[in-house]
């Protein structure tokens, strides 16, 4: 007898589902992915002088982001962790991303346990954050290092 498994349900088509309804994953899915060129060190301090001068910081505090944008991205991390080692039992392919992604998350879940250790509730209020741009209300350590 042979079983065919419903393609309705199998883990790719419910990775799929699963990420086309997370409203988190579409409030962010405009977010362009960080790619840019190495800059050498006189480069590196020319455009970190540069950053300093156009950036605007709110003379307000901020709200507190950091700690709930981390908690945030790792429940959606612990998904796609799921889905990966379910896709993975059911002997599909992954790509070579997904595979670094499960060989290494044990180290991300590392990270996040030790910011959630050492950060206090409240730390990025303490932050400068930014006045406008993309970025306006979040810290801006956050648009230093998408930049640099």
């Amino acid at each position: 007898m042979i079983l065919s498994q419903n393609p309705a349900h199998s883990p790719s088509k419910r990775l799929k589902a699963r990420l086309d309804s997370d409203l988190f994953l579409r409030q962010y899915s405009d977010e362009q992915p960080l790619r840019s060129e190495l800059f050498s060190t006189n480069q590196l301090v020319r455009h970190a002088k540069a950053l300093a001068e156009r950036h605007e910081v709110d003379p307000i505090p901020g709200e507190d982001l950091l700690l709930p944008r981390l908690a945030e991205n790792e429940a959606i991390l612990l998904q796609v962790n799921e889905l990966l080692m379910e896709a993975v039992a059911s002997n599909l392919r992954i790509a070579p991303a997904s595979v670094w992604l499960l060989d290494n998350f044990y180290k991300i879940e590392e990270q996040i346990r030790m910011a959630k250790r050492h950060l206090p509730k409240g730390y990025s209020k303490e932050l400068p954050h930014m006045l406008r741009g993309p970025l306006a209300g979040y810290p801006r350590i956050y648009d230093i290092a998408k930049e640099l």
